[in-house]
């Protein structure tokens, strides 16, 4: 019985985001994978570190680079119940930004705790 119990239990997935959000298809990628893995009522963690911090940076312009600007869909994490976002602290702060420079409400942390939140997991997936 309890080997059914823990059969079906959802299975706890790490996406974690070390690119910059422009110039390669990996945060867009991200995000899609995340979304559909929410929806089939995953246990889903986000993680951002390094240059992928950018990709919940407000005001991204792409006018420019003529892409369409996606971070406002991270919005949307929280429809899928997608709650369970982190960012690294040192990168935050390497970049000059702050949580205040961020389109959705996320946990800051230090890079010691995302190693803890990894270790966490069932299923890590880094883009």
């Amino acid at each position: 019985m309890e080997e059914e119990a823990e059969a079906s239990a959802a299975k706890k997935f790490l996406y974690l985001n070390r690119k910059a959000p422009h110039g390669t298809i990996y945060a867009l990628e991200s995000l899609e994978v995340v979304l559909i893995a929410a929806a089939f009522d995953q246990d889903v963690s986000v993680a951002f570190v390094g240059d992928g911090v950018y990709q919940l940076a407000k005001g991204q312009g792409t006018k420019g680079i003529e892409l369409k600007n996606f971070s406002p869909t991270y919005r949307a994490l929280e429809d899928y119940d997608v709650t369970k976002l982190y960012v690294e602290q040192e990168a935050l702060e390497a970049r000059g930004l702050s949580e205040d420079d961020l389109v959705v409400p996320v946990e800051v942390v230090s890079a010691q705790r995302i190693a803890e939140i990894m270790e966490d997991q069932d299923v890590i997936l880094s883009f």
